[in-house]
């Protein structure tokens, strides 16, 4: 199980996109449309070069590079039956 702080954003942010001597902005934040998913888009620049990602929020807590999967509908047996 990985620690509080590799699931934060700070420390994905650092993994993904610079050390922590680069600054970084966040440009974006909000929440998706379809099941209102936080997310987060951070730039940072190096020299010339400006790179951006987008970060989502799961369930858990973690901060990932990906969003998390839907929720499906959870409907019992029975209820069908019935």
């Amino acid at each position: 199980m990985k620690s509080i702080n590799e699931r934060s954003l700070r420390s994905q942010v650092e993994k993904w996109l610079a050390p922590a001597s680069v600054p970084v902005h966040v440009t974006k934040f909000s929440r998706t449309r379809a099941d209102h998913t936080r997310y987060v888009c951070v730039e940072t620049l190096q020299g010339a070069a400006s790179r951006a990602l987008f970060f989502f929020r799961h369930n858990d807590g973690q901060w990932c590079v990906y969003p998390p999967a839907p929720q499906r509908a959870n409907i019992r047996r029975e209820r069908l039956a019935a």
